[in-house]
């Protein structure tokens, strides 16, 4: 081989490298770009995670007080107090006093 061919060889070499390179960088730049947008929208889902955990619990919560207020609306002593407060209505033999103005 000649001087002048191994010049252009390495000319090339240099040429495809430098190419290489440049693909490389770009590869790493856009990914870079990707994983910052994916880490924004993954904040994003656990900020609406942590949010709608908190709206369950509290669910929950509504759920258990309700199902107590279910139970308790069934009793008699419920029973007893309605119709005291709502119609003014006593048990047999019951007085009762109401303070004097």
């Amino acid at each position: 081989m000649s001087a002048k061919r191994r010049r252009q060889k390495r000319a090339s070499h240099k040429l495809g490298m430098a190419a290489v390179t440049l693909v490389v960088v770009a590869m790493l730049c856009v990914l870079s770009v990707k994983m910052s947008a994916l880490r924004e929208r993954d904040e994003t889902y656990a900020a609406k995670e942590s949010a709608l955990v908190q709206q369950l619990e509290a669910e929950k919560e509504r759920s258990m007080e309700l199902e107590e207020r279910r139970v308790y609306v069934q009793t008699k002593q419920y029973i007893e107090e309605m119709a005291r407060e709502r119609w003014g209505l006593v048990n047999p033999g019951e007085i009762i006093f109401e303070p004097g103005e």
